[in-house]
């Protein structure tokens, strides 16, 4: 797995950027403009043309790029994923005192996360901030970089019954340890001195504890790798790098798409349920005098997320005949109940795509007594509606602080995007599709 190795370390330098969703957005942004790509504003007017290469932020959390082909536009090829991972939010009080000599963090939960995972661990805060200048409010990404505080926890001698199963209290449990009570040291004073601004200039904030354990490749012939936030920054990753690879498609238009607030939901401004994707797409139909609703009809989406792999040591908890397996490959998702966007049409397209470029397809499916989660391509579809397939990669430990997944999937995962973004993808009527060769293939 050598030839491996330089995509994980990138993906794991991307996760180390990005310890929330807005320095994810971030890092994107800066990958699209060394990439050509021009930044737009939702709030002005767009002067798009053929060949041209843009990006916009919603919220600073969230951000869409696309590629416009020389000639007139008749489809969209999308990718989505998501930037948010599960964390701890800090209130807008964020101290509280405790028994006179300690201060902690008051914080609440962000998604669902496996809180046992939390404890003894090296921690920071990172967020965004806003300034007030010159009566301006403005919004700037903020990253606390160094050990700032860690959530203690009970020794096993004041809590016998702990390896028995413990019920675990946010309010009480998973406070963090931030200093003492008569230390003269502020998060405000910290933020602001990161942010490299006057205390005074901080008026707000938009604060998460980020896990600050270093990415790693482990295991026999370093088969692994291990880090905060590979659920999804794996597939934000896999998808952009896939999308600035690949070559044009004549008359296809190219969307990458990374929302914010997936673990909560979704239903925000910058959420897949919102009206992002939609708009930007219906302003690159105006731009080019074409009809959105036959351009919809003609177009593929990819809705990227990771899923759970067999587990060593618990495979009775996948479903025996849909269980994938680290190192196995993309992982085609599907629900009976809708959960997941995939049908057998858009299945059989992407496994095709995939198999094209030597990528091995597996697939998932939760046990029928085990209700799993929803990914954000089949609330985006409610707005945007689209032939959409379900992917991810298989890992451990999801939600938990620090998950695992595989080294060969990384390259997998980016091999595969490269292929679908160089894809031709037609629709000649409902239930009709045709794929022609991938520019990968071609080369």
């Amino acid at each position: 797995m050598k030839q491996n190795m330089k995509a994980v370390q990138e993906l794991l330098a991307f996760i180390r950027k990005s310890p929330t969703a807005y320095q994810a957005v971030s890092t994107v942004a800066e990958m699209l403009e060394e990439a050509g790509y021009t930044r737009l504003e939702e709030g002005d007017s767009w002067n798009l043309i053929p060949g041209g290469k843009y990006y916009l932020t919603r919220n600073l959390s969230s951000v869409l790029a696309f590629a416009l082909p020389e000639g007139a536009p008749d489809s969209f090829l999308i990718a989505a994923s998501h930037s948010d991972s599960p964390t701890f939010k800090l209130k807008d009080n964020y101290l509280s005192p405790a028994f006179g000599k300690y201060v902690r963090f008051n914080t609440e939960r962000y998604g669902g996360m496996l809180l046992s995972t939390w404890f003894d661990r090296p921690l920071s805060v990172a967020g965004r901030v806003i300034l007030r200048q010159d009566g301006h409010f403005i919004a700037k990404s903020v990253v606390v970089d160094r050990d700032l505080c860690l959530i203690p926890n009970v020794a096993i001698h004041l809590n016998r019954d702990v390896n028995n199963g413990y019920k675990y209290n946010p309010a009480v449990d998973l406070l963090p340890l931030y200093g003492m009570a008569d230390s003269t040291q502020t998060v405000k004073k910290e933020v602001a001195e990161a942010a490299g601004v006057a205390e005074d200039a901080v008026v707000g904030a938009d604060l998460y504890l980020y896990d600050r354990t270093p990415g790693v490749i482990f295991g026999a012939d370093s088969a692994f790798f291990a880090s905060p936030r590979i659920d999804n920054l794996m597939c934000a990753y896999g998808t952009l790098r896939g999308f600035l690879d690949a070559r044009e498609v004549q008359n296809a238009v190219k969307v990458y798409a990374c929302f914010d607030n997936e673990e909560t939901g979704s239903a925000t401004k910058q959420g897949a349920a919102s009206m992002l994707l939609r708009d930007t797409l219906s302003r690159i139909a105006e731009s080019a005098s074409v009809d959105l609703r036959r351009m919809l009809a003609n177009s593929f989406m990819v809705s990227a997320d990771n899923g759970h792999a067999r587990h060593p040591n618990h495979p009775e908890l996948s479903d025996g005949q849909n269980a994938p397996d680290l190192n196995g490959g993309v992982v085609i998702k599907a629900n009976a109940a809708q959960k997941y966007t995939t049908d057998a049409l858009s299945a059989a397209l992407f496994s095709s795509i995939c198999r094209s470029v030597g990528v091995p397809v597996q697939g998932y499916a939760n046990r029928s007594d085990l209700p799993g989660g929803s990914t954000l391509g089949s609330i985006s579809d409610v707005q945007v509606p689209l032939c959409t397939v379900d992917i991810g990669m298989a890992q451990l430990a999801m939600h938990s602080a620090y998950e695992t997944a595989g080294c060969a999937d990384v390259d997998y995962l980016c091999r595969a995007m490269t292929a679908f973004f160089g894809a031709v993808i037609r629709s000649g009527g409902d239930g009709r599709w045709t794929l022609s060769k991938t520019e990968e293939e071609k080369k």
